[in-house]
Protein backbone atom coordinates (compact mmCIF):
# COMPACT_ATOMS: atom_id res chain seq x y z
CA UNK A 1 0.00 0.00 0.00
CA UNK A 2 1.23 3.56 -0.68
CA UNK A 3 2.16 5.67 2.25
CA UNK A 4 -0.44 8.31 1.27
CA UNK A 5 -3.22 5.68 1.60
CA UNK A 6 -1.96 4.50 4.99
CA UNK A 7 -1.93 7.96 6.40
CA UNK A 8 -5.48 8.51 5.18
CA UNK A 9 -6.77 5.43 7.02
CA UNK A 10 -5.09 6.43 10.26
CA UNK A 11 -6.58 9.89 10.05
CA UNK A 12 -10.11 8.53 9.65
CA UNK A 13 -9.67 6.23 12.64
CA UNK A 14 -8.41 9.05 14.87
CA UNK A 15 -11.23 11.28 13.88
CA UNK A 16 -13.86 8.62 14.61
CA UNK A 17 -12.41 7.98 18.07
CA UNK A 18 -12.44 11.67 18.95
CA UNK A 19 -16.07 11.93 17.89
CA UNK A 20 -17.17 9.09 20.13
CA UNK A 21 -15.49 10.73 23.10
CA UNK A 22 -17.30 13.93 22.38
CA UNK A 23 -20.71 12.21 22.33
CA UNK A 24 -20.09 10.53 25.64
CA UNK A 25 -19.38 13.75 27.46
CA UNK A 26 -22.31 15.64 25.97
CA UNK A 27 -25.07 12.92 26.34
CA UNK A 28 -28.17 13.86 28.53
CA UNK A 29 -30.93 11.50 29.66
CA UNK A 30 -34.54 12.46 28.64
CA UNK A 31 -36.59 14.34 31.25
CA UNK A 32 -39.55 12.59 33.04
CA UNK A 33 -38.05 9.13 32.97
CA UNK A 34 -36.70 7.22 36.00
CA UNK A 35 -34.35 4.38 35.91
CA UNK A 36 -35.28 1.66 38.51
CA UNK A 37 -32.93 -1.11 39.35
CA UNK A 38 -34.88 -4.23 40.30
CA UNK A 39 -32.94 -6.73 42.46
CA UNK A 40 -32.91 -10.29 41.19
CA UNK A 41 -34.97 -12.78 43.32
CA UNK A 42 -34.98 -16.54 43.20
CA UNK A 43 -38.12 -18.03 41.79
CA UNK A 44 -40.61 -18.96 44.53
CA UNK A 45 -41.21 -22.69 45.17
CA UNK A 46 -44.51 -23.84 43.80
CA UNK A 47 -47.18 -23.98 46.49
CA UNK A 48 -48.25 -27.46 47.62
CA UNK A 49 -51.84 -28.25 46.82
CA UNK A 50 -54.19 -28.15 49.79
CA UNK A 51 -55.04 -31.60 51.09
CA UNK A 52 -58.40 -32.91 50.11
CA UNK A 53 -60.01 -33.44 53.53
CA UNK A 54 -63.46 -34.75 53.76
CA UNK A 55 -65.23 -32.93 56.58
CA UNK A 56 -67.47 -35.89 57.27
CA UNK A 57 -64.62 -38.23 58.39
CA UNK A 58 -62.92 -37.88 61.80
CA UNK A 59 -59.29 -37.02 61.76
CA UNK A 60 -56.95 -39.75 63.15
CA UNK A 61 -53.89 -38.56 64.90
CA UNK A 62 -51.04 -40.91 64.42
CA UNK A 63 -48.70 -40.91 67.41
CA UNK A 64 -45.12 -41.83 66.88
CA UNK A 65 -44.25 -45.32 68.17
CA UNK A 66 -42.02 -45.33 71.23
CA UNK A 67 -38.54 -46.43 70.63
CA UNK A 68 -37.93 -49.97 71.90
CA UNK A 69 -36.05 -50.22 75.16
CA UNK A 70 -32.46 -51.05 74.80
CA UNK A 71 -31.84 -54.72 75.45
CA UNK A 72 -28.65 -55.66 77.16
CA UNK A 73 -26.80 -58.03 74.96
CA UNK A 74 -24.69 -60.51 76.81
CA UNK A 75 -21.33 -61.15 75.43
CA UNK A 76 -21.37 -64.53 73.81
CA UNK A 77 -18.39 -66.63 74.72
CA UNK A 78 -17.66 -69.18 72.10
CA UNK A 79 -16.23 -72.26 73.72
CA UNK A 80 -13.63 -74.12 71.75
CA UNK A 81 -14.87 -77.34 70.29
CA UNK A 82 -14.09 -80.37 72.48
CA UNK A 83 -11.11 -82.33 71.40
CA UNK A 84 -11.83 -85.97 70.92
CA UNK A 85 -9.24 -88.11 72.65
CA UNK A 86 -8.74 -91.63 71.54
CA UNK A 87 -8.29 -93.78 74.62
CA UNK A 88 -6.15 -96.86 74.32
CA UNK A 89 -8.00 -100.13 74.18
CA UNK A 90 -7.81 -102.03 77.50
CA UNK A 91 -5.76 -105.13 77.37
CA UNK A 92 -7.68 -108.34 77.66
CA UNK A 93 -7.52 -109.73 81.17
CA UNK A 94 -6.00 -113.14 81.46
CA UNK A 95 -8.68 -115.81 81.58
CA UNK A 96 -8.08 -118.37 84.32
CA UNK A 97 -9.47 -121.82 83.72
CA UNK A 98 -10.68 -123.22 87.03
CA UNK A 99 -10.36 -126.95 87.68
CA UNK A 100 -13.24 -129.18 88.64
CA UNK A 101 -14.28 -129.16 92.28
CA UNK A 102 -12.96 -132.71 92.81
CA UNK A 103 -9.53 -131.73 91.47
CA UNK A 104 -9.29 -128.25 92.96
CA UNK A 105 -6.81 -128.88 95.82
CA UNK A 106 -3.64 -128.45 93.76
CA UNK A 107 -4.99 -125.24 92.25
CA UNK A 108 -5.98 -123.85 95.67
CA UNK A 109 -2.61 -124.60 97.24
CA UNK A 110 -0.86 -123.06 94.26
CA UNK A 111 -2.75 -119.84 94.96
CA UNK A 112 -1.92 -120.01 98.69
CA UNK A 113 1.78 -120.35 97.90
CA UNK A 114 1.68 -116.75 96.65
CA UNK A 115 0.79 -115.53 100.16
CA UNK A 116 3.42 -113.87 102.31
CA UNK A 117 2.99 -116.48 105.06
CA UNK A 118 2.30 -119.38 102.72
CA UNK A 119 4.49 -121.93 104.50
CA UNK A 120 2.92 -121.33 107.91
CA UNK A 121 -0.59 -121.28 106.45
CA UNK A 122 -0.19 -124.53 104.53
CA UNK A 123 1.16 -126.22 107.68
CA UNK A 124 -2.12 -125.65 109.54
CA UNK A 125 -4.62 -126.26 106.71
CA UNK A 126 -6.34 -129.51 105.84
CA UNK A 127 -4.60 -131.40 103.07
CA UNK A 128 -7.59 -132.36 100.90
CA UNK A 129 -11.01 -131.15 99.78
CA UNK A 130 -10.19 -127.72 101.14
CA UNK A 131 -12.96 -125.89 99.24
CA UNK A 132 -15.70 -128.25 100.41
CA UNK A 133 -14.49 -128.21 104.03
CA UNK A 134 -14.30 -124.42 104.06
CA UNK A 135 -17.87 -124.15 102.74
CA UNK A 136 -19.26 -126.60 105.33
CA UNK A 137 -17.36 -124.84 108.11
CA UNK A 138 -18.70 -121.39 107.10
CA UNK A 139 -22.24 -122.74 106.79
CA UNK A 140 -22.07 -124.14 110.34
CA UNK A 141 -20.67 -120.91 111.79
CA UNK A 142 -23.45 -118.86 110.10
CA UNK A 143 -26.00 -120.98 112.01
CA UNK A 144 -24.13 -120.72 115.32
CA UNK A 145 -22.82 -124.28 115.19
CA UNK A 146 -19.24 -125.50 115.37
CA UNK A 147 -18.36 -128.76 113.64
CA UNK A 148 -16.13 -131.24 115.37
CA UNK A 149 -15.03 -132.99 112.18
CA UNK A 150 -14.32 -132.00 108.60
CA UNK A 151 -12.54 -128.80 109.59
CA UNK A 152 -10.62 -126.79 106.93
CA UNK A 153 -7.66 -126.68 109.30
CA UNK A 154 -5.87 -129.51 111.06
CA UNK A 155 -7.59 -130.60 114.21
CA UNK A 156 -5.95 -129.78 117.54
CA UNK A 157 -5.89 -133.12 119.33
CA UNK A 158 -4.52 -131.79 122.60
CA UNK A 159 -7.13 -132.14 125.34
CA UNK A 160 -8.21 -129.06 127.21
CA UNK A 161 -5.96 -128.71 130.30
CA UNK A 162 -8.04 -128.50 133.47
CA UNK A 163 -7.48 -128.81 137.20
CA UNK A 164 -9.62 -130.80 139.59
CA UNK A 165 -11.68 -128.97 142.17
CA UNK A 166 -13.30 -132.20 143.37
CA UNK A 167 -14.27 -135.55 141.84
CA UNK A 168 -16.85 -134.03 139.50
CA UNK A 169 -15.86 -130.36 139.10
CA UNK A 170 -12.90 -128.94 137.17
CA UNK A 171 -11.58 -125.52 136.25
CA UNK A 172 -10.06 -124.58 132.88
CA UNK A 173 -6.38 -123.70 133.03
CA UNK A 174 -5.28 -120.47 131.42
CA UNK A 175 -2.81 -122.49 129.35
CA UNK A 176 -5.83 -124.02 127.54
CA UNK A 177 -6.03 -120.92 125.32
CA UNK A 178 -2.48 -121.24 124.05
CA UNK A 179 -3.37 -124.41 122.14
CA UNK A 180 -4.97 -122.18 119.49
CA UNK A 181 -2.25 -119.52 119.31
CA UNK A 182 -0.56 -120.95 116.23
CA UNK A 183 -3.78 -121.26 114.24
CA UNK A 184 -5.01 -117.78 115.19
CA UNK A 185 -1.63 -116.08 114.63
CA UNK A 186 -1.28 -117.73 111.23
CA UNK A 187 -4.77 -116.68 110.21
CA UNK A 188 -4.44 -113.04 111.27
CA UNK A 189 -1.07 -112.72 109.52
CA UNK A 190 -2.68 -113.42 106.12
CA UNK A 191 -2.57 -110.44 103.78
CA UNK A 192 -6.21 -109.39 103.48
CA UNK A 193 -5.94 -108.26 99.85
CA UNK A 194 -4.27 -111.49 98.78
CA UNK A 195 -6.91 -113.54 100.59
CA UNK A 196 -9.80 -111.61 99.03
CA UNK A 197 -8.28 -111.95 95.55
CA UNK A 198 -7.96 -115.72 95.92
CA UNK A 199 -11.47 -115.94 97.36
CA UNK A 200 -12.90 -114.08 94.35
CA UNK A 201 -10.99 -116.32 91.98
CA UNK A 202 -12.34 -119.46 93.66
CA UNK A 203 -15.86 -118.06 94.09
CA UNK A 204 -17.45 -120.33 91.43
CA UNK A 205 -16.03 -123.39 93.21
CA UNK A 206 -17.31 -122.20 96.58
CA UNK A 207 -20.75 -121.64 95.07
CA UNK A 208 -20.72 -125.11 93.49
CA UNK A 209 -19.75 -126.74 96.79
CA UNK A 210 -22.47 -124.76 98.56
CA UNK A 211 -25.06 -126.05 96.08
CA UNK A 212 -23.93 -129.61 96.83
CA UNK A 213 -25.13 -129.30 100.43
CA UNK A 214 -28.58 -128.08 99.39
CA UNK A 215 -28.13 -124.33 98.95
CA UNK A 216 -28.59 -123.87 95.21
CA UNK A 217 -30.43 -120.55 95.43
CA UNK A 218 -28.35 -118.95 98.17
CA UNK A 219 -25.32 -116.75 97.50
CA UNK A 220 -22.33 -118.09 99.43
CA UNK A 221 -21.05 -114.52 99.90
CA UNK A 222 -24.11 -113.77 102.02
CA UNK A 223 -23.53 -116.88 104.13
CA UNK A 224 -19.89 -115.90 104.68
CA UNK A 225 -20.98 -112.43 105.84
CA UNK A 226 -23.50 -114.01 108.20
CA UNK A 227 -20.81 -116.29 109.66
CA UNK A 228 -18.45 -113.35 110.22
CA UNK A 229 -21.19 -111.29 111.87
CA UNK A 230 -22.06 -114.21 114.15
CA UNK A 231 -18.48 -114.25 115.44
CA UNK A 232 -18.38 -110.46 115.81
CA UNK A 233 -21.60 -110.47 117.87
CA UNK A 234 -20.13 -112.70 120.56
CA UNK A 235 -19.48 -111.14 123.94
CA UNK A 236 -16.41 -111.75 126.07
CA UNK A 237 -16.91 -113.61 129.35
CA UNK A 238 -14.40 -113.53 132.12
CA UNK A 239 -12.97 -116.73 133.64
CA UNK A 240 -12.18 -118.83 135.43
CA UNK A 241 -14.46 -121.33 133.71
CA UNK A 242 -15.66 -124.30 135.71
CA UNK A 243 -16.12 -127.55 133.84
CA UNK A 244 -17.79 -130.91 134.28
CA UNK A 245 -17.03 -134.11 132.39
CA UNK A 246 -20.13 -136.23 132.06
CA UNK A 247 -18.56 -138.23 129.24
CA UNK A 248 -15.32 -138.03 127.28
CA UNK A 249 -15.59 -134.26 126.75
CA UNK A 250 -15.62 -131.33 129.11
CA UNK A 251 -18.68 -129.07 129.21
CA UNK A 252 -19.17 -125.80 131.05
CA UNK A 253 -20.60 -126.16 134.52
CA UNK A 254 -22.27 -122.74 134.25
CA UNK A 255 -25.54 -123.28 132.37
CA UNK A 256 -25.52 -119.67 131.05
CA UNK A 257 -22.28 -120.51 129.20
CA UNK A 258 -23.17 -124.04 128.16
CA UNK A 259 -26.43 -122.80 126.60
CA UNK A 260 -24.60 -120.38 124.31
CA UNK A 261 -24.22 -121.17 120.63
CA UNK A 262 -21.44 -123.63 119.92
CA UNK A 263 -19.43 -121.04 118.03
CA UNK A 264 -19.52 -118.65 120.99
CA UNK A 265 -18.41 -121.39 123.37
CA UNK A 266 -15.51 -122.13 121.03
CA UNK A 267 -14.45 -118.46 121.24
CA UNK A 268 -14.32 -118.85 125.04
CA UNK A 269 -12.05 -121.84 124.60
CA UNK A 270 -9.55 -119.97 122.40
CA UNK A 271 -9.37 -117.20 125.01
CA UNK A 272 -10.11 -113.45 125.06
CA UNK A 273 -6.81 -112.38 123.46
CA UNK A 274 -7.16 -114.74 120.50
CA UNK A 275 -10.83 -113.79 120.15
CA UNK A 276 -10.01 -110.09 119.85
CA UNK A 277 -7.31 -110.74 117.23
CA UNK A 278 -9.70 -112.96 115.27
CA UNK A 279 -12.47 -110.35 115.32
CA UNK A 280 -10.14 -107.59 114.12
CA UNK A 281 -9.09 -109.70 111.12
CA UNK A 282 -12.65 -110.68 110.28
CA UNK A 283 -13.67 -107.01 110.25
CA UNK A 284 -11.06 -106.39 107.56
CA UNK A 285 -12.43 -109.24 105.45
CA UNK A 286 -16.00 -108.08 105.95
CA UNK A 287 -15.22 -104.57 104.72
CA UNK A 288 -13.94 -105.95 101.38
CA UNK A 289 -16.61 -108.57 100.75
Amino acid sequence: MAKAGLWAVCGVAVFTLLYLVYLAFNFEAPEGTTTVIVPMRSAPAPAEPAPNIRPSLPQTRVLPEPEPAAVAVEEVIIEPAPVEIQLPEPEDAAVVQLPSLNNSDAFVFEGIRAFQNSAALISVLATEQLVRKFVVFVDNISRGEFPQTGLPYRRIDQEMPASNIDDRLFVMDESAHTRFDQVIDTFVSIDTNQAISLYRLLSPLFQQAYAEIGNRNVNFDDTLRSAINNVLRSSNMEGPYQLVKPSVMFVFADASIENLQDVHKQLIRIGPDNTEKLKAKLRQFSMQL
